[in-house]
């Protein structure tokens, strides 16, 4: 344990708070490395049919628009996000339990839906406390973050096992038991996130709040559009590679190695995020993210050889992970701590939401009939983002958009620790 505290931050109160949030990381991704893969096959075994299972998947990346800022302005506003948290993940698990008692398309429409909300709005709650925790206490985001990617991978593996063992059935009882670990690891973060003593919320004044300011923020929109492109362009990649790769001939087991592949190296990435940003500002890394998007899925429309598909792969580094820690930094070092929480929302919503469910829907249309040539519209988008990133980094001076009272203590990567 004490080895742990040493790597994920320095100081004597950094590293019992950033193995607690490690901790919740890891449990959190339990969860989405069971659901992401397997809970479209638990839909499956309840009799729905492919345009059903694409129904409950996709409709949260558009209701999320309206939820995740809503309860992160909440958690603001109390300045207690293990509070939310707790009834976010309460609420996932109580609502596995609804999914095992009921049965057709209508109720699993409801709670599957209802179930995907609560366990994927935690992402942008724990992530605002990583980003707060990394200023007061000088932590290293990434290598909090870093074990949610390697529960990621460990559930993925031991899922598939499980469910080829015992049936797809069974991906419920997976699901549940990580919705049990993130509610225990949960009650060990901090209750208040930010470190400030706020007073009384007060009346609500929506022109006044960190919401609106953030949307009338022309630099804050430029990195949601460039941020939104590149992530949201992995949407074709998520929903079609393991078919493409299948219809290419490609057996199961170096499809699953090449997921692994992606993965590890956004770990590895993760790992050493201190010595990455400290060289590279935030916009320079969603640039690199977006370029590198560019290459990676104009060369997946031309239906690569296995050995071209390895190094694609670990392109997963920078598309995914570089853009990640971009963007993580960029809120940290560009937005004032009352408002933390909702660009992590905004930031949530529109990359992994929004930006993610139009890109999957266009994708969904044209793959029928043009096949692995669907990726050349990731990477059209990537073009985009790469554009957007660019002109951020060229206007923006790498201060707050707006002044707030008090200090800002430097991260670990800012100091280059």
């Amino acid at each position: 344990m004490h080895a742990l505290a040493s790597f994920i931050g320095r100081g004597p109160a950094a590293g019992p708070l950033g193995v607690r949030i490690a901790l919740f990381f890891a449990a959190l991704f339990l969860i989405q490395g069971v659901a992401v893969p397997y809970f479209p096959v638990w839909l499956h075994t309840r009799g729905l049919d492919p345009l059903q299972i694409a129904t409950v998947t996709a409709s949260p990346l558009f209701i999320r628009l309206l939820v995740t800022p809503g309860i992160s302005l909440l958690a603001d506003r109390l300045d207690n996000y293990r509070l939310v948290i707790l009834a976010l993940a309460s609420s996932a698990l109580a609502l596995t339990g609804g999914l095992g008692l009921v049965q057709g398309y209508g109720p699993i429409l409801v709670l599957g839906v209802a179930f995907l909300l609560a366990s994927t709005t935690m992402l942008p709650l724990i992530d605002t406390v990583a980003v707060r925790a990394a200023r007061s206490d000088g932590l290293d985001y990434g290598r909090m973050r870093l074990w949610g990617s390697i529960t990621f991978i460990v559930a993925n593996f031991l899922g598939g096992m499980a469910i080829e063992a015992l049936g797809g059935g069974f991906a419920l009882w997976m699901i549940g038991a990580a919705a049990v670990s993130t509610i225990a690891a949960a009650y060990a973060l901090p209750a208040q996130s930010s470190g400030v003593t706020h007073a009384s919320p007060g009346p609500f004044n929506w022109r006044a709040s960190s919401p609106a300011r953030l949307l009338g923020s022309p630099l804050f929109v430029l990195f949601l559009v460039a941020i939104g492109c590149t992530h949201g362009a992995h949407a074709t990649f998520y929903t079609f590679s393991a078919l493409h790769w299948q219809a290419q001939g490609l057996p199961a087991a170096w499809i699953g190695a090449l997921w692994a592949i992606g993965v590890l190296a956004e770990v590895a990435l993760f790992a050493v995020s201190a010595s990455v940003v400290h060289r590279f500002g935030p916009a320079q890394l969603i640039v690199a993210g977006a370029t590198a998007s560019i290459v990676r899925w104009g060369a997946m429309a031309f239906d690569p050889p296995l050995a071209l598909l390895v190094p694609l792969q670990a392109l997963h580094a920078l598309t995914y992970g570089a853009a990640h820690l971009g963007a993580i930094l960029f809120i940290s070092r560009a937005v004032p701590h009352s408002a933390t929480g909702s660009a992590q929302a905004f930031f949530a919503t529109i990359a992994s939401g929004l930006a993610q469910g139009i890109i999957g829907l266009v994708s969904g249309a044209l793959y029928g009939s043009i096949g692995g040539l669907v990726f050349l519209v990731p990477a059209t988008v990537a073009i985009v983002g790469c554009a957007a990133g660019i002109v951020l980094l060229r206007e923006w001076s790498g201060r707050p958009l707006w002044d707030e009272d008090g200090p800002v203590t430097p991260t670990a990567q800012e100091r280059g620790d």
